[in-house]
């Protein structure tokens, strides 16, 4: 069997071919996923990954209750340019100002009653690979730049999903994501996935997570498409606890004496030892049991994973290793900044990843955890909490983990600031 997720059938059956599951519970995925996804544009170029966006889309479709919007731009004007400019090098006897403007008449004519033709075709083939799921399809033609016509389009149209190929017509062996993708992708203001042919054998939906809003909710997609499409859905997060190790020791390698005596370089390190880099393990693993709960509430059981090392990097090999239909993962991460049209992990995975890669432009804060009654929590004097409110936020849960420990260790029934004190002196806090 093909391990591509969007040509098998919605069903899967016991013995006898009863449903496995009711019509109740599909009508409600229906329904979820309707809210998410009612019309979907494809942009096309008639490439063999265009087709595969068109089936992608058509799935979805199929799933969801929604429309296709095939979509094609021609650049007639652009070739007229191209024409106009050649026109010094055309023989004598074309260059006469009647001669010239019958060519123009002649050429404009045919170019771009051609291209429309053309345009046509592309769409009837995208509308025949909708019909064979019966779904919905209209068809929208523009001319101009393509990527210029595409953006513009989905501004003007309401849409909620783009479903293009990663490449295009003019893709070549050592190409990775075709220009007009790449333009779509930082352009668009809505979900955007990028289609590639699925492996043999791929199987699944994987979602990254980081804590950030965008990552939440690109969790939260890959549960309404699981759902839909009857996948199993992955969450991982990454973290990486080698930076500072290279980071320190580039610094270490220049700092003169004095500078190492103001920087704190010892006490800095080990701060980094003992409390970030065991918290970032425990902060991301929180990201991915919030990533859990919110499958619990879909009715969804996911798989998490947790892993160490440079965040694009790893989850490239994990893919490779998992050979996942689809990775979806938020436009942005933690550190996103007003003057960035896309996350840089987010564009190395839109880039290197050999499954298809859907980039969630949404964002949504999940329902923290109540651990409160965690055995193993330990009461804060009030002055306690107060300052630990001085710590900066992304850093906060980590110091009160640490804090806690060492009360614990010490024996201590309640974190004070006698106890934050001593804390602090040992790690050099």
């Amino acid at each position: 069997m093909s391990g591509n997720i969007f040509t098998q059938v919605p069903w899967r059956t016991r013995a006898g071919g009863a449903p496995h599951q009711s019509l109740a519970r599909t009508q409600a995925r229906r329904r979820q996923g309707a809210q998410m996804y009612k019309r979907i544009i494809a942009p096309i170029d008639n490439s063999p990954h265009s087709d595969e966006a068109v089936k992608l889309a058509s799935s979805i479709a199929e799933r969801f209750g929604s429309t296709v919007f095939g979509f094609h731009a021609y650049a007639a004007r652009l070739h007229e340019r191209r024409f106009t400019q050649m026109e010094p090098g055309l023989p004598e006897r074309y260059q006469t100002p009647d001669e010239l403007e019958r060519q123009r008449s002649t050429h404009e004519s045919l170019i771009s009653n051609g291209l429309q033709i053309i345009s046509e075709s592309y769409l009837d083939h995208a509308q025949e690979l909708c019909r064979e799921r019966e779904v919905p399809f209209e068809r929208q033609m523009a001319e101009g730049k393509n990527y210029v016509e595409v953006l513009s389009e989905i501004d003007r149209d309401g849409y909620d999903l783009v479903a293009m190929g990663a490449v295009g017509l003019g893709a070549v062996p050592r190409s990775l994501i075709g220009g007009v993708s790449e333009r779509v992708l930082r352009g668009a203001n809505i979900d955007v996935v990028l289609v590639r042919k699925s492996k043999p054998n791929s199987n699944g939906i994987m979602a990254a997570v980081d804590g950030s809003p965008e990552s939440f909710k690109a969790v939260e997609s890959a549960l309404a498409l699981g759902a839909a499409l009857e996948q199993p859905v992955e969450v991982v997060s990454v973290y990486d606890p080698e930076f500072h190790i290279v980071a320190f020791k580039s610094v270490a390698d220049v700092l003169s004496d004095a500078g190492a005596e103001l920087f704190r370089f010892d006490d800095q390190q080990k701060l980094h030892e003992e409390i970030i880099d065991r918290g970032l393990e425990t902060l991301y693993q929180g990201h991915l049991d919030t990533a859990a709960k919110m499958g619990e509430a879909a009715g969804q059981r996911v798989t998490t994973t947790l892993l160490e090392g440079k965040p694009f990097q790893r989850m490239l090999d994990h893919a490779d290793e998992r050979n996942p239909t689809m990775l979806v993962i938020g436009r942005f991460g933690l550190h996103k900044t007003d003057a960035a049209d896309i996350g840089s992990t987010c564009e190395n995975l839109a880039r290197l990843a050999r499954c298809s890669v859907l980039v969630s432009s949404g964002r949504i804060t999940p329902e923290p955890i109540d651990d409160s009654a965690d055995d193993e929590s330990i009461p804060w004097s009030a002055d306690a909490e107060e300052r630990l409110q001085n710590v900066p936020p992304f850093a906060r849960n980590m110091a009160r983990q640490a804090i806690e420990e060492y009360a614990r260790d010490g024996g201590h029934d309640e974190v004070t600031l006698e106890v934050m004190d001593e804390a602090r002196e040992r790690m050099g806090m």
